[in-house]
């Protein structure tokens, strides 16, 4: 795969990427994992000016249509209708649907809570294959009941209205999430990963933009910080996290790709401590262990199922 996004990103700092494969899965892993850890935080101060569906949709519309200009001079391969059907689908799903839903909880609940929740995503991927008949373990039933404890926990204390519609979009779209990832591993999708993940992304956008529309959704006062965070979501969160996510995922195994999961909410849970004075109480830490220990089990669970 040509880098040749993160050279341009990079060609002003005294950087030089890695030449070898390994470094460049190195360096992707460290982007993924700081970048869309911070994520959270940048969309909280975000939602201080946008409202969410149509920060999640400018967002990724705008990030979408500058991947595809990065591909274009790429002259890679143009997907067919039928590839470009389905990475509309599976962008509304991982768009559209999960991160507008995300950015709709975030309203009410706290960066470093958010991050913890997403953080479920395998544990839905678990159902989603058994629905769609995979043969799951006892494990595997445990690793998920172990989340759901996880989350329980992480809700203790907190009974306010506005923080349980917060907690059940965040879960939603941590649900729409894992089944537009199954959707992706089973779908034709074009086979340039610069188009396929610009059309995913510019496509979730439009159609999350347009739904913010239809609810008459609309900006408040933009502030600076808003706005330094919206640009920092564009270019950083989405476009270049994406892309360093996509070529975990064609160079890596899943488990690998995947394990930004472990590593997310705890940059999330820090910056939110430090940056917005957080509370870190002691059922914070207890369910960020509970679920981060369910991931880890799901992962182990599927690195045994997987042949050889």
């Amino acid at each position: 795969m040509d880098l040749s996004f993160f050279s341009r990103l990079l060609s002003r700092l005294p950087l030089r990427m890695p030449r070898t494969q390994g470094g460049r899965i190195a360096l992707s892993l460290a982007f993924v994992y700081i970048v869309w850890g911070s994520t959270y935080l940048g969309v909280h101060v975000a939602l201080e000016s946008f409202p969410p569906l149509l920060l999640s949709g400018l967002r990724n519309l705008f990030a979408g249509i500058g991947l595809f200009i990065f591909a274009a001079q790429r002259r890679p391969q143009w997907p067919t209708l039928l590839e470009i059907r389905n990475a509309g689908l599976v962008g509304t799903m991982l768009v559209a649907m999960s991160s507008g839903m995300l950015a709709v909880g975030m309203r009410t609940v706290g960066t470093g809570m958010a991050a913890v929740m997403v953080a479920t995503v395998p544990l839905f991927a678990t159902v989603i294959a058994a629905v769609a008949g995979r043969p799951i373990g006892k494990g595997e039933w445990g690793a998920v009941a172990l989340g759901l404890v996880g989350i329980a926990v992480l809700n203790h204390g907190d009974t306010s209205a506005a923080s349980a519609g917060g907690s059940l979009a965040i879960l939603v779209g941590a649900l729409f999430w894992a089944g537009g990832a199954h959707l992706a591993g089973r779908l034709r999708m074009p086979s340039d990963l610069f188009v396929s993940t610009s059309l995913q992304v510019g496509l979730g956008g439009a159609v999350s933009t347009i739904i913010a529309w239809v609810l008459d959704e609309r900006m408040m006062d933009l502030r600076f910080g808003s706005a330094v965070a919206f640009g920092y979501l564009v270019l950083i969160g989405t476009m270049g996290a994406y892309v360093a996510y996509g070529y975990l995922i064609r160079h890596t195994s899943p488990i690998i790709a995947s394990s930004c999961m472990y590593v997310n909410p705890i940059v999330a849970v820090a910056l939110g401590a430090v940056t917005l004075g957080e509370p870190v109480t002691r059922w914070t830490v207890i369910a960020t262990l509970l679920i981060l220990l369910s991931v880890g089990l799901s992962f182990w669970f599927d690195r045994r199922r997987a042949p050889g």
